[in-house]
């Protein structure tokens, strides 16, 4: 079966799980162009910040996702578009394990290594577009940690992360209502 096909885990396979989401008032597609364009995120996304675009594992890195390419991603915890402190800022390493155009939904999993096995820490994380009641786009978004490095994680950092990821949707809903010229309007959501 091809990996893009392959299903989101269920909230209840890690320790902890952070989302949000969002209703924009735009295309599936205008968000998706947005979601994707790693490049642009320190323009706009407390939460995601530096070096996101950066896709590993070439010569000559090719800033378009795909799966099986290397990112590097760069988190404020808790989100915000300054500094952000002492310990506020995470690097970690990912694969790009779904980029599915058809069906909109993007995910990575946290790059295991020596120092950091899957059994200390495994992260999955989902983006999801799907098509709202009245053609606009709904944004989902969540990510599944388990092992055990995920307890602490829950408890010291758990809620700062959940700040991060409805920081990343509601600043998603505006740039993309900018980058239309559209209005920017508050939905509340999950």
């Amino acid at each position: 079966m091809p990996r893009n096909t392959r299903a989101p885990p269920l909230v209840t396979e890690g320790v902890f799980t952070a989302s949000a989401s969002s209703l924009i008032n735009a295309s599936r597609e205008e968000v998706w162009n947005v979601v994707l364009d790693f490049n642009s995120y320190p323009q706009w996304n407390p939460f995601s910040r530096g070096n996101c675009s950066r896709l590993l594992r070439q010569a000559h890195p090719d800033p378009t996702p795909a799966e099986d390419k290397h990112l590097a991603v760069t988190a404020h915890v808790p989100p915000t578009m300054g500094s952000p402190g002492l310990f506020g800022e995470t690097h970690l390493f990912a694969v790009i394990t779904v980029i599915d155009h058809d069906n909109y939904r993007a995910a990575w999993e946290l790059s295991p290594s020596f120092l950091l096995p899957s059994w200390l820490l495994r992260s999955e994380r989902w983006q999801i577009l799907t098509e709202g009641p009245g053609g606009e786009a709904n944004y989902e978004t969540f990510e599944v940690l388990s092992g055990l490095s995920a307890y602490p994680m829950r408890l010291f950092v758990g809620e700062g992360i959940q700040l991060g990821f409805r920081a990343f949707a509601d600043s998603l809903r505006e740039k993309v209502e900018a980058l239309k010229g559209g209005f920017k309007r508050k939905i509340d959501s999950k």
